[in-house]
């Protein structure tokens, strides 16, 4: 009993660290984004450079949960919210360079998102491609 207790706190400590830790890159973030997104000719700069900070942490997380997910369910789940931030950073994109050339990538990968989501989803049920 003693070391599954144990294990609570070392998971309970893990999570908390890294929840501080979460919290602590977000408020750098918002407080003081790294200079070199941030675009100087445009009224919302500041916005735009934190909202791709902020794209950029999300797609990190997703990436870890779909190299660590415990199933295959967790790591469809986790390439389909990666798909939705590449689609939404696309459009950050779109807004802060005035190019709409982003917007066809985002309509490209959206499609490719879901396309891929359903075959991966088929695959793990194990059913064929045709039904």
């Amino acid at each position: 009993m003693d070391k599954i207790n144990e294990a609570r706190e070392i998971k309970k400590a893990r999570w908390f660290l890294g929840a501080l830790s979460l919290a602590a890159l977000l408020a750098l973030i918002i407080i003081r984004p790294l200079p070199f997104l941030c675009f100087p000719g445009l009224p919302y700069s500041g916005f735009l450079g934190r909202a791709i900070y902020i794209f950029i942490l999300a797609c990190v997380l997703s990436l870890y949960r779909i190299a660590r997910g415990p199933t295959g369910a967790d790591r469809i789940v986790a390439i389909d919210i990666l798909g939705i931030m590449i689609v939404g950073l696309c459009a950050v994109l779109t807004i802060s360079t005035q190019r709409s050339w982003y917007m066809d990538i985002a309509i490209a990968w959206a499609l490719q998102s879901f396309i891929s989501t359903l075959a991966l989803s088929k695959y793990l049920e194990g059913r064929s491609f045709d039904e």
